[in-house]
């Protein structure tokens, strides 16, 4: 067995622990400064809407000597509006322009096609108009809110509560992250982004209820022991599914990262690109939420349950109790090895040996 299969193992027996919910707050911190980020990249630079939203000219060229300065210097001049432009794969550019009616789309286009040595009609052009892009915007928004909606209406139901508000904190988090991703580095929008994005919540929530499903399991009943508090039990479960989460994040990054950084430089960009681009960043963001931010924030709403700070501080006592009794007798009962379970705390009382019970006492039968 490999040693991350080995350490897999452990950390599903509990033999083995990180102690995830004790370092919460570390966690936040750094959540919140991924945000913080975020956010500000969003509100200093903003988003760049692809020609989808904003509206405009597209223009593709036959496999072509052309370089990409002239394209632009061209069709700059002529627009009076930066272009973007892509080289695809076969040699060809992909030169977009925002903002362009009908009539301006035109005078660039045979501006090009002149620079170009071909005829007018061999540019191939696609003209949209802004209405659509804002019927795009639209509707990616309302796809979104339903999304949401939904979700945390299956959680609720499907788990309770605590667990859709941590969930929608994580997938809150990936939102943002991303969205702050594309923003500094100057990403472009388009449908593809829309479609990628939605993918990876998906992805992110489903990683997610893996989690908590193993956490529900670990806390089950866990008012009838008093060995562990409720956040320890919880750790537990997540350090049962933290190297299956991690294994299966590597799985689903190297096909995209084969697309994003492979499949993009063979085939030239477009749609490929735009999924594959938000995938591979949303996929790396899910993976720490659904580890480090989802449960943390259960657990800290569980502790403001009355029943559930009762049973910690019964716990704590009772271990507390225990720990002050071994270091009377100089001796002390060993713990499995978890971080849920520190050096000191109690460990469950040991029955008598069979073979001990009722020996050198009569048997009580009649004669």
């Amino acid at each position: 067995m490999s040693r991350l299969g080995d350490l897999g193992g452990k950390l599903y027996r509990g033999e083995a622990s990180y102690d995830f919910i004790g370092r919460r707050k570390l966690w936040y911190g750094v959540t919140l400064a991924l945000m913080l980020i975020s956010l500000a990249g969003l509100g200093v630079r903003g988003l760049y809407m692809g020609i989808e939203f904003q509206g405009g000219a597209v223009f593709t060229t036959p496999p072509t000597k052309l370089s990409v300065a002239e394209a632009r210097e061209t069709a700059l001049d002529v627009s009076g509006a930066e272009p973007r432009i892509q080289e695809l794969g076969s040699g060809a550019l992909r030169i977009q322009v925002t903002g362009l009616d009908k009539a301006e789309s035109e005078k660039t286009r045979a501006a090009l096609a002149e620079e170009l040595g071909l005829e007018t009609q061999e540019l191939d052009t696609e003209l949209v108009g802004p209405s659509w892009g804002d019927q795009m915007s639209s509707k990616a928004m309302q796809g979104l809110a339903v999304f949401l909606v939904l979700v945390s209406v299956y959680l609720a139901i499907a788990f309770e509560w605590r667990m859709a508000v941590g969930a929608m904190g994580a997938l809150m988090h990936d939102l943002a992250v991303t969205i702050g991703v594309y923003a500094i580095v100057g990403f472009e929008v388009t449908p593809g982004t829309v479609v990628g994005i939605l993918t990876i919540l998906s992805y992110s929530l489903y990683d997610t209820v893996v989690v908590f499903d193993k956490v529900k399991e670990k806390t089950r009943g866990f008012g009838k022991q008093s060995r562990y508090t409720y956040g320890e039990l919880a750790n537990l479960g997540i350090n049962a599914t933290v190297v299956r989460s991690v294994n299966t994040s590597v799985v689903a990054l190297l096909p995209v990262a084969g697309l994003l950084f492979i499949g993009t430089g063979l085939l030239g960009g477009g749609m490929l690109k735009d999924i594959s681009l938000s995938l591979f960043i949303g996929l790396t963001a899910g993976t720490f939420s659904s580890i480090f931010i989802a449960t943390p924030i259960v657990v800290d709403l569980k502790l403001r349950d009355p029943e559930i700070k009762a049973h910690d501080r019964r716990v704590l006592g009772k271990r507390a109790k225990g720990g002050a009794d071994a270091d009377a007798e100089g001796e002390s009962e060993p713990v499995p090895a978890t971080a849920a379970a520190p050096a000191g705390s109690v460990a469950a009382p040991r029955a008598p040996e069979s073979g001990a019970r009722g020996r050198g006492r009569p048997s009580g039968r009649r004669r």
